[in-house]
């Protein structure tokens, strides 16, 4: 049975190619998702993809994933990156590991992530290709 893997985009995801575009480059989040999707086909596995700029909202999300089973997420908090501890503690509770990812490297705009503190790994720099690094280090759990 493939596995089932959340993909979570969080805060401002929505507005990448629109917004910051020399930061994040020109992807939209449909491309994101349409790249993410051939990651998963290509290894097999099963990925829902969720986004909401709403940080209760991503922690339900968490929750019901948890509930439903799901083998491991990705989550690219975006502007959940610093400062929302209810959010951490909703990823420590749940029982399957995540992996915070980053198409670029935060740290280099002064950014330590609060978020990476608290997920079982991080990947970050890799652009699109992150995805795809994130998926292979949840297979390999």
């Amino acid at each position: 049975m493939p596995k089932s893997i959340l993909v979570m985009h969080g805060a401002g995801m929505n507005m990448r190619g629109l917004a910051q575009v020399d930061v994040f480059g020109p992807m939209t989040l449909p491309e994101y998702d349409t790249a993410i999707t051939g990651f998963a086909s290509q290894a097999g596995v099963e990925v829902e993809i969720y986004h909401s700029n709403i940080e209760g909202e991503i922690i339900n999300k968490l929750y019901d994933a948890n509930t439903a089973g799901i083998d491991g997420a990705i989550f690219n908090p975006a502007g959940f990156t610093t400062g929302y501890p209810a959010l951490c503690a909703a990823i420590v509770q749940v029982s399957f590991p995540v992996y915070e990812l980053h198409m670029t490297n935060p740290a280099v705009r002064g950014r330590i992530s609060d978020i990476g503190r608290v997920s079982k790994g991080v990947v970050s720099g890799f652009g699109i290709d992150g995805y795809r690094l994130a998926l292979d280090g949840l297979l390999r759990q």
